[in-house]
């Protein structure tokens, strides 16, 4: 058994298929087949309870799918070490290092209005996508990328005590209103508007922690430490933050909801977020069960052109393609609605795990 699987030179797999697996349900969230599934189902049944996890939360509580955007940024957080590390390897210097964070931040902020421009059909400005927040919390953690843990660790917890002040001091006694609360009321300055879902931009504030708690994470990991010194505080962290997390939910001060971030909610999230680490670690890297790997590892190579090809082409153009086939012969057939659009929707997914495997078969790689 190899004691250090992290040495320079070796690939991290467990991260390569952690990501993997997060852009693959991404991509099928895209290809609607969890709206095929959920309509597939009576509401009363228990299979409606299961594939209501792939949906989010409408408010206070906290379901499967909205866990999706914090491992996404957290992985964000842990590749940061690897990359910076790589990259210094290869000759680049800090100055060079910071052009290519800048440039990546700018890239991420630009392509995440531009999908909101994309989903509304004209020139808009909004800042709810996952890659606007992205390209902040990444030039934060950037910023403290070299202090040591504890520091990052004080500066992501003033983080969540600076988010709770500002939604208190907007109104102390009802604070985490849907539609009337800190976040929305920055937005109408901001940007105008106001999320219909309740989404804020100012997220991005408390979600920072998630990268910078993903960069401590990666760190830890690219140490020369032994597997089992690198796991037992990925679980030991894990735990604190899912008892934390859900401990101030049950108090409600304050409660989980994704869709402002609140610090119950960034402490449960993160909680998931480490231990989904330590098991991927501890099977993957340490284990080396890692055969199953591969469907997804070929996902998560390209994330950020998945994530664009599957929001622009996914839900506008790939699904609706597909279906003019899928629909027209199974609807000669005699297949009902619910049956066309599972197929339909399995098809459209095959379809977009295809790309990703032709760009990775032939070594293209888009990098931010």
């Amino acid at each position: 058994m190899n004691p250090n699987p992290a040495l320079p030179g070796r690939r991290l797999v467990s991260l390569d298929a952690y990501r993997g697996i997060t852009m693959f349900l991404l991509v099928a969230e895209s290809a609607l087949v969890y709206r095929a599934l959920l309509g597939a189902v009576s509401e009363d049944s228990f299979g409606f309870a299961v594939f209501q996890q792939f949906t989010h939360h409408p408010w206070n509580g906290l379901r499967f799918w909205d866990l999706i955007q914090p491992f996404f940024m957290f992985i964000v957080g842990v590749a940061m070490p690897f990359s910076l590390k790589n990259r210094l390897e290869k000759g680049s210097n800090s100055a060079d290092l910071t052009r290519h964070v800048l440039r990546r931040c700018l890239l991420l902020f630009l392509f995440g209005t531009g999908l909101h421009c994309v989903y509304a059909d004209a020139l808009v400005f909004e800042l709810w996508n996952v890659l606007t927040q992205l390209s902040f919390t990444i030039l934060l953690t950037y910023l403290f990328i070299n202090y040591p843990a504890k520091w990052q660790f004080l500066v992501s917890i003033g983080l969540l005590l600076l988010t709770e002040l500002l939604y208190r001091m907007y109104d102390h006694s009802a604070p985490f209103v849907k539609g009337d609360n800190f976040g929305s009321f920055f937005d109408e300055i901001l940007m105008g508007k106001i999320n219909g879902g309740g989404w804020v931009a100012i997220n991005c504030l408390p979600t920072a922690a998630h990268t910078l708690w993903g960069a401590m994470c990666g760190k830890l990991l690219l140490s020369q430490r032994r597997d089992g010194e690198k796991i037992k505080p990925l679980l030991v962290a894990g735990v604190i933050g899912l008892a934390v997390g859900y401990g101030l939910d049950w108090t409600g001060i304050p409660p989980i909801i994704k869709r402002i971030s609140t610090s119950a909610f960034v402490m449960a999230s993160g909680g998931w977020a480490v231990l989904v680490l330590a098991f991927c670690f501890w099977l993957i890297d340490v284990k080396k069960v890692k055969k199953w790997t591969f469907a997804f590892l070929i996902v998560g190579m390209n994330p950020i052109f998945i994530y664009l090809f599957a929001e622009v082409l996914g839900h506008d153009w790939l699904t609706g393609f597909v279906g003019i086939f899928t629909y027209g012969f199974l609807g000669l057939l005699g297949f009902p609605e619910h049956a066309m659009a599972l197929f339909t929707a399995f098809v459209s997914l095959g379809c977009m795990w295809y790309l990703c495997y032709f760009l990775y078969s032939k070594k293209i790689f888009f990098k931010i």
